[in-house]
């Protein structure tokens, strides 16, 4: 008769009730807080209710929290530039297109986003997170400037200061919204593209946004 031997299953590293992903959630929120700087390891310790050695079990170190945390938001932002870049239309569609898509982002990642838009540049980490975001602004700002080109948008615009003034409003949302609040995320998508693409003047009656 062969003899069975029962196989133990894989342990799981890392306190019960708690796997990288919440670790890393409360993590961000503490970091949105407190700052990153003046968040150490001991103060997640005790907002999570474990020791250090515990979370050391989820990530090696504070930083990599952070890296992960950043990559949360730009990895996103980053396969949204991508998609536009492979989107067929005009320029100014591309334009609607990435900025839709930067808004559904801005909401779905809101804490993530809000602790990239407050780097400071302190470590080499932050300074390679803020090159990738300013990337992406480089992108929209190209954006702008072929809309302009095909004649979509109006020629009197800096290109730059654009793309700045458009994700200046678009990166308020992190600050302001609340999926519990008086307007829904799609009605907060639509009305921001009207907004940023029609301006604050009503709309002739025979004319939807």
């Amino acid at each position: 008769m062969q003899s069975t031997q029962a196989v133990t299953p894989p342990v799981k590293r890392g306190r019960p009730g708690y796997d990288q992903e919440t670790v890393l959630q409360i993590a961000v929120e503490a970091f949105n807080e407190y700052g990153y700087d003046a968040t150490s390891m001991g103060k997640l310790a005790d907002r999570l209710g474990i020791s250090k050695s515990a979370i050391y079990h989820h990530v090696p170190s504070k930083e990599d929290l952070l890296r992960l945390a950043l990559d949360e938001a730009l990895i996103p932002l980053e396969s949204m530039i991508e998609q536009v870049r492979r989107h067929e239309g005009t320029a100014d569609e591309r334009l609607e297109f990435f900025l839709r898509s930067t808004v559904r982002i801005l909401i779905a990642k809101r804490s993530y986003v809000t602790l990239l838009l407050r780097l400071r540049g302190n470590t080499e980490l932050e300074r390679t997170a803020l090159e990738r975001r300013r990337q992406i602004d480089r992108e929209l700002s190209e954006l702008v400037t072929v809309a302009q080109r095909e004649g979509r948008l109006r020629e009197d615009l800096e290109p730059r200061a654009t793309a700045r003034l458009l994700f200046g409003m678009i990166n308020s949302v992190v600050d302001w919204y609340r999926l519990d609040g008086v307007i829904d995320a799609v009605t907060l998508e639509n009305q921001a593209i009207s907004l940023l693409f029609n301006g604050l003047h009503a709309l002739p009656k025979n004319q939807t946004s």
